[in-house]
């Protein structure tokens, strides 16, 4: 059989193949001559570029990483959701209008949006546990998206971070010097990561929010400590939680344990208030000496989700604006629960239930 040039209109017989497509591995690009080959660059040069873009690569590849980790690309498509479920407001948009308008207020819950919370707390308890019985060397984030997404489905809910101000995925995992808000992407985990799954879910109006950090494969023993350091800043966190106490005052607890071990603590990303809101107030900062305002009453609902670092507390952001990295690209492990104050100190909404 005899090949015919790939320029448009020509029909002659072709033998000579770009050599771009040789070393991308393209077949059947082939042409007559020289000229139709340079005649045909600016449209056949578009097939290399759907090549390279179909296979796995760094999508900033002028980025100056600060660690180890790269991104990569390309993106799964962004999953769907069944339209019987329950949207928020951002879902088609990816703004949420409500949040926007009322985000300054901290409010009391009654006692049906209380058990409202929890029974969403609890959704999202499952689909992280789901999430992390899958975590091993080999298995890419975008797997644990996949995962957790249809974890997440099942039950009837909504992936809050999905389409949040745009962000693609279903579930932030944040790996090694990945602070918090990582895209799940192409990148198979390797024995040694540490790796970060925040689940948040929407369920019959109501937001829950927790993360937790977890071991992939042989950690080494620093890798172990500022993990099981992390866990602690939150446990000390939570047990001074009580009416009166001020949502400034969690700061100082987590600080002082941190910095007792070596580590230090992430200052652009704080705890917040959750409800039929992913995100209001109050701010809950996790470092001493900060300025947040107000103080804990029965009904309110929050998060603490105290991130900490093997080396400096400042952060980046990669080009896909999402990512926060550590400005050393050392690593940092975070916890967080979802809390509801009672009369006599806080009930923990995320907790797993035996």
């Amino acid at each position: 059989m005899t090949n015919v040039c790939s320029t448009e209109g020509c029909e002659k017989s072709a033998t000579l193949q770009c050599p771009t497509c040789i070393k991308l591995k393209i077949e059947g690009s082939l042409f007559c001559s020289q000229d139709c080959f340079k005649k045909n660059w600016a449209q056949h040069k578009l097939v290399h570029k759907a090549k390279i873009e179909s296979e796995p690569h760094d999508p900033f590849p002028n980025y100056r990483y600060t660690g180890e980790l790269r991104a990569v690309y390309p993106l799964s498509p962004m999953r769907q959701v069944p339209k019987e479920i329950m949207r928020p407001d951002y879902a088609e948009t990816s703004i949420p209008i409500s949040e926007q308008r009322t985000r300054s207020i901290m409010r009391v819950l009654n006692p049906e949006e209380i058990e409202a919370m929890r029974k969403v707390c609890q959704i999202a308890r499952e689909v992280l546990d789901t999430g992390a019985a899958a975590v091993r060397p080999g298995i890419t984030t975008d797997e644990i998206d996949e995962i957790i997404h249809n974890a997440t489905i099942e039950r009837g809910a909504y992936p809050s971070p999905l389409n949040y101000y745009q962000f693609p995925k279903s579930v932030c995992t944040s790996v090694n010097e990945v602070i918090c808000h990582g895209i799940p992407d192409k990148r198979p985990l390797k024995d040694g990561d540490i790796i970060n799954l925040d689940v948040s879910c929407y369920y019959n109006g109501f937001h829950a929010d927790l993360n937790e950090t977890y071991l992939v494969g042989n950690v080494d023993e620093r890798g172990k400590q500022l993990v099981q350091c992390a866990r602690e800043c939150l446990e000390k966190a939570i047990a001074i939680a009580k009416p009166g106490v001020r949502y400034r005052d969690f700061g100082k607890v987590i600080e002082e344990h941190a910095k007792k071990n070596g580590f230090s603590v992430v200052r652009s990303f704080c705890g917040h208030g959750i409800n039929q809101l992913f995100h209001c107030a109050p701010d809950v900062p996790h470092y001493a000496n900060n300025k947040a305002i107000g103080v804990l009453k029965p009904g309110h609902c929050f998060t603490i989700e105290p991130m900490i670092c093997e080396g400096h507390w400042r952060d980046e952001l990669w080009p896909d604006n999402w990512t926060a990295v550590t400005c050393d690209g050392k690593r940092s492990a975070q916890f967080e629960h979802t809390l509801l104050v009672t009369e006599t100190g806080v009930e923990i909404l995320t907790q797993k239930r035996n």
